[in-house]
């Protein structure tokens, strides 16, 4: 018996090895479909082509943080949930995050 996912997740970060250990971690229910990218321009380039429920992404990458990430996102006229990991405690990253 086959189980569709009910949640399509679109995870990017920049370390490959914090996205094996987040789609393991998703997907050990039924519940989610983990697709993993290393770049957001690449994710910028995706999103079009396929429907995600929510996009996960990390704040500190290189080529394009976060922020900058969901700004594109949000230029584009997507209204995607975005949830936006970050391992700094910084005070201005969560502004500017729900800014966004």
């Amino acid at each position: 018996m086959n189980v569709v996912p009910f949640y399509h997740i679109l995870y990017v970060d920049d370390e490959s090895a914090l996205l094996e250990i987040g789609k393991i971690f998703l997907e050990a229910t039924a519940d989610f479909a983990v697709d993993t990218l290393t770049s957001a321009s690449d994710a910028l380039a995706i999103i079009p082509q396929k429907k995600y429920d929510a996009i996960i992404s990390d704040y500190q990458m290189s080529g394009m943080d976060g922020i900058e990430f969901l700004k594109k996102v949000r230029a584009s006229g997507n209204t995607i949930p975005f949830i936006l990991l970050t391992g700094r405690g910084r005070e201005e990253v969560v502004i500017d995050a729900i800014n966004n």
